[in-house]
């Protein structure tokens, strides 16, 4: 069953947050205004060394006043493709220029209120070009082996839904090799 679109009108925007009403029209012919976020793509990278570690960065989000491992990610910026900002944001994160980059897993984390699409992307290997550019970012990187990723996840040190997507993935495609 089809929901469908009468028009759409933004309530507030800005270079980060549109917040719309879309005119909706339900399949049992109810019609209604719904509350829609629309917000720029992110892009996120697992960087996997030798030693099966991934690249990640221990943060604090104000928002839920938490601190908890992260993949490097960030938003999409107007002409780039994901697997650049990917990389770019791996490298400014963290200072670690990663290797080839490609698609690991594409995801959309709450399409009943945004638009929000997630790129992850996988990058075998990375070269130290220096510290993050990015000041305020994490408190720390780290190579963090994957074997302890799903009790990092069990005991909630990792909750991006980002970076649990990209894990989960990787772990599992770790699994059938």
């Amino acid at each position: 069953m089809e929901w469908k679109t009468h028009g759409e009108r933004q309530i507030y925007t800005n270079k980060w947050v549109n917040l719309c009403l879309v005119d909706v029209q339900q399949p049992d012919g109810r019609r209604w205004e719904y509350h829609v976020v629309r917000l720029r793509h992110l892009a996120v990278a697992a960087v996997v060394n030798d030693q099966q570690e991934v690249l990640m960065m221990w943060r604090h989000r104000f928002i839920t006043d938490s601190w908890a491992w992260e993949l490097p990610m960030g938003l999409v910026e107007e002409g780039e493709s994901p697997e650049d900002a990917a990389a770019r944001e791996v490298l400014e994160e963290t200072g670690w220029r990663p290797g080839p980059i490609k698609p690991l897993i594409y995801a959309e984390p709450a399409n009943g209120i945004t638009d929000s699409q997630h790129h992850v992307f996988r990058a075998d290997g990375a070269t130290y070009d220096g510290p993050p550019t990015e000041e305020n970012e994490s408190d720390r990187i780290e190579w963090i082996l994957l074997s302890e990723v799903r009790g990092m996840i069990d005991r909630r040190e990792i909750v991006s839904s980002g970076s649990l997507v990209g894990l989960l993935y990787l772990l599992m495609d770790e699994s059938i090799r």
